[in-house]
């Protein structure tokens, strides 16, 4: 059973749900790290608050979720360790995962997507890490933290 953590700001609670429900569908383990309303909220403090718990080791990996997918995506690749993809449509979400190795993947809930998202986690779920050649620049990505 793959374990998943979620976090949303105000902007995207209803995406945030859709989600939770389809990857229940799938018998994932969501930790639901809210927001779960549509009072103004923060997406920097959401991300972190995620982003840390995910650190703590036991997901496979986290979604973020604001307006855009911008904002929590840039504050997620401030944090060591985090390598957060914003995600747009299928070849984005198997290239997030086969060529960067990414441990979350972000989406906007005012953003129109041609593809469900669904579906974009679906393809994202189901990619391998291709290794090789991907490993020595996921590697040099990780170095800058140092």
């Amino acid at each position: 059973m793959r374990k998943i953590i979620i976090a949303s700001d105000h902007g995207a609670v209803s995406l945030k749900d859709q989600i939770i429900s389809f990857l229940k569908t799938k018998n994932c383990d969501v930790k639901d790290m809210g927001v779960n309303s549509e009072d103004p909220v923060d997406y920097p403090d959401i991300a972190v608050l995620a982003c840390n718990e995910f650190k703590k080791g036991r997901y496979d990996f986290g979604i973020l979720l604001c307006g855009t997918g911008i904002g929590v995506s840039i504050t997620a690749n401030k944090v060591k360790g985090i390598r957060c993809a914003l995600v747009h449509d299928l070849f984005t979400a198997e290239m997030a995962k086969a060529h960067n190795d990414a441990n979350f993947i972000a989406f906007g809930g005012r953003v129109k997507y041609q593809v469900p998202v669904a579906k974009m986690i679906e393809k994202f779920m189901e990619t391998k890490f291709a290794g090789d050649r991907h490993i020595r620049r996921v590697n040099k990505i990780m170095d800058m933290e140092n």
